[in-house]
């Protein structure tokens, strides 16, 4: 089977479910939105929910799917940056834990954190600070990287650093990899519209989307976007939530529903839909199917807090895959 190498912010999810969504006015946080603090500010968040229900994960967006693809049985690999603290330990830790090789560089700074603060309804809004994630430098990014994977994953967060993206992204295309990019939240889109435009022409292979996202990008609706970018790129997929998702390729648009289940947390949800949809795609599946294993995996993720599910669900969900992809 295909290997897939992602890239992106290591960060260690903080989970905390806010008590009504004043707390997001209190701190100026746009509900959904990913918005980058200090270190401070993180902290002051930290405390100033205190007492609320709280869990911590490794995350990021990158490493959310891959997980996902190595508990489907994808020999995966994460390209990162982190502390040389006790969340940096804890992130690699877990990436070994679940068969994912770290190819994590160490910084002085300390390791970055993500407050996922879940509103009532599961929508989920970030406060991000980087740390040592956005020290992944241009001449981390180097040939032998990539040596032995057949998929890239990078999201679109790591568009901090434009000159290390860039490379990472001509190297993979050098080595054959497939690209594929999330293009993360609507607001970082909108801050780099034209530079991703760029990348998406030159590099991309596949690329994910929310509803938001390829707004910011294009300014028209889900579907003309994906009409417009399915001309540039081999597949553009459309996230919708709870509407489902489609799928624009050759011409041809298809539209994927939903797996009915009980949202109590969005956190994650897009990360596994395209860890299943890759997962899909690498076995040769038609884009439909594809987009019904990301489906799969989206809802149920959805139903926990947070992005990590335990082994006993993951069983049952290979099993069901496992009718598809046969």
């Amino acid at each position: 089977m295909a290997k897939v190498l992602g890239m992106g912010n290591a960060l260690v999810d903080i989970i905390t479910q806010i008590e009504n969504d004043e707390v997001l006015g209190d701190f100026g946080l746009p509900k959904g939105s990913m918005t980058l603090v200090d270190l401070d500010t993180s902290n002051f968040i930290h405390s100033e929910t205190t007492g609320m229900p709280k869990s911590k994960a490794s995350g990021g967006s990158a490493a959310n799917t891959i997980h996902g693809l190595a508990h489907l049985g994808v020999e995966t690999g994460f390209v990162g940056t982190v502390g040389d603290d006790e969340m940096g330990r804890f992130f690699k830790k877990d990436l070994q834990v679940n068969n994912i090789t770290p190819v994590l560089f160490r910084t002085m700074n300390e390791t970055g954190r993500a407050m996922a603060l879940i509103s009532s309804d599961s929508e989920r809004t970030f406060a991000t600070y980087l740390g040592a994630a956005v020290e992944l430098s241009t001449d981390d990014v180097t040939h032998d990287i990539f040596e032995g994977y057949d998929y890239f994953y990078i999201e679109g967060y790591l568009v901090q650093n434009r000159k290390m993206i860039e490379k990472a992204m001509r190297l993979a295309s050098q080595a054959n990899l497939k690209i594929c990019l999330d293009l993360a939240s609507y607001n970082v889109v909108e801050a780099n519209r034209e530079f991703f435009k760029e990348l998406i022409s030159k590099y991309v292979d596949i690329l994910f989307a929310n509803e938001e996202e390829i707004k910011a990008l294009n300014g028209t609706s889900p579907e003309a976007g994906a009409r417009e970018l399915g001309g540039i790129v081999e597949l553009a997929v459309i996230k919708m939530g709870g509407e489902g998702s489609f799928c624009f390729a050759g011409g041809e648009l298809v539209r994927i529903g939903v797996r009915p289940s009980k949202p109590i947390d969005t956190t994650g949800a897009g990360d596994l839909y395209a860890a299943g949809f890759i997962y899909g795609h690498m076995n040769g599946l038609s884009a439909e199917n594809c987009g019904k294993i990301g489906a799969i995996l989206s809802g149920r993720v959805i139903e926990i807090t947070g992005a990590k599910m335990d082994e006993s669900t993951w069983e049952v969900l290979r099993r069901e895959i496992k009718t598809l992809v046969e």
